[in-house]
């Protein structure tokens, strides 16, 4: 028996797309979701220049339409799966394999990233269950991103070092001058950058224990955690946020900070949100100030999260006096949110701290965590520019900040804090 039987014994819609026999020492997936792509080829040349690791790697690319695409996407898509056939005819390679699924007229309640994205992956872990590698590494990618030289060799270490690793992040970093693009997209891209990271990093300083970027095109996971955690979703955009907050809660989550993926900057409204929305969006609405969460209530989040710990085990009416203590904005929510009823919950289920707390952030997750920003800045808080409050972040970071404040001089700063880690 496979490690995954049970798993496609529940995915009643799988059908194997891949007939040749997976190679004995596969250990590394790719999957790259392809739709209404022009650059692929030039992705797929810079998987085929890296640096190889010892056991094989597969590349799964899936071109995917819906039943209702306009015919452009669908000339599109045809003229890449031929392009993608003849690129991969020649350059056969044993230990680096290419297929291509071309996946028509998908049902429109469902085609999108998230069913392309499932697709491959699910056929991955289907090659990995032929040969019962439960600790292969499926590898999320996409179509108009290249990767650095060491990246296979990266998370070869990585999962070497770390082999109960049951998701990795890749750091990446988008492109913010050249001559491929306009300024404006070189700006946009910038911000939004610089937005994600700041995001991420005073999301840590709360005290939020999943802090890690849901780059579509920058994680990779264990086939056995695949499973276990049911699978890729089918939504059409945000799929990586929702899967990789399924995954974070196993533990054993890291951070890969030594290579690097480069995603393009470009503007797009192939999906209704992302990078691609978000930078078509920062052009045209073309304010100089870009908004964003205040710092203060972060503050809020901290000074909760700070006392997890008395939470458990704790009485009502110890937690009615615990309520009082916490700032106005913090308590509304947390009453409004029922917080009362969860936490007895919690307790009833849990016999350590550790569980308690694994629960309590199974609750209290990343979604309740932006219900609470959007709660605040409606009653409480203001947005505030994004400059300003990446730099009173970085006060109390006590990282040296700039003299000159720009967003391209405050990305850089955390670029290089996060490649330090």
């Amino acid at each position: 028996m496979g490690f995954a039987d049970f798993y496609f014994e529940r995915q009643k819609e799988f059908q194997v797309k891949i007939d040749d026999t997976p190679n004995s020492d596969l250990k590394y997936i790719v999957v790259i979701p392809c739709y209404y792509e022009f650059e692929i080829i030039t992705t797929l040349n810079s998987i085929r220049n890296s640096n190889r690791p010892k056991s094989s790697v597969e590349i799964l690319i899936v071109i995917n339409s819906s039943e209702d695409s306009d015919q452009r996407v669908l000339d599109q898509n045809k003229k890449t799966y031929s392009e993608v056939n003849n690129w991969i005819a020649l350059h056969d390679d044993s230990s680096l394999r290419f297929f291509v699924i071309n996946d028509e007229n998908l049902p429109r309640k469902f085609a999108g990233a998230g069913l392309a994205r499932k697709t491959g992956m699910d056929q991955a872990v289907y090659r990995f269950n032929q040969i019962n590698q439960e600790r292969g590494v499926i590898i999320s990618l996409d179509a108009d991103a290249v990767i650095k030289e060491n990246y296979f060799t990266e998370l070869e270490k990585h999962f070497n070092r770390f082999p109960k690793t049951n998701v990795a992040t890749i750091y990446f970093e988008h492109p913010i001058e050249g001559n491929e693009y306009d300024n404006e997209t070189y700006d946009a891209i910038t911000t939004y950058e610089l937005y994600l990271r700041y995001y991420k990093q005073v999301l840590k300083y709360s005290g939020f224990p999943y802090s890690f970027y849901t780059v579509g095109s920058c994680f990779s996971v264990n086939a056995k955690a695949y499973v276990k955690q049911g699978g890729m979703n089918k939504k059409q955009a945000g799929e990586d946020f929702y899967f990789l907050h399924k995954i974070f809660p196993l533990s054993h989550n890291h951070e890969i900070n030594t290579t690097c993926v480069y995603p393009s900057p470009r503007p797009s409204d192939r999906v209704p949100f992302g990078t691609g929305p978000m930078v078509k969006s920062i052009i045209e609405a073309g304010e100089e100030v870009f908004l964003t969460y205040n710092l203060d209530s972060f503050f809020e989040l901290r000074s909760f999260f700070e006392r997890i710990n008395d939470l458990f085990k704790i009485s009502s009416e110890e937690l009615d006096r615990l309520m009082d203590k916490l700032p106005v904005c913090i308590t509304e929510f947390l009453k409004q949110n029922e917080i009362s009823v969860a936490i007895k919950e919690i307790n009833g289920n849990s016999t350590t701290l550790i569980t308690f707390t694994k629960r309590f952030f199974d609750w209290f997750n990343a979604f309740r965590v932006l219900k609470f920003l959007n709660f605040a800045h409606e009653k409480y808080y203001q947005k505030q520019s994004l400059l300003n409050e990446v730099e009173k972040l970085l006060v109390f970071l006590s990282i040296k900040e700039s003299k000159k404040k720009t967003n391209k001089i405050y990305l850089e700063i955390f670029r290089k804090l996060e490649r330090r880690y």
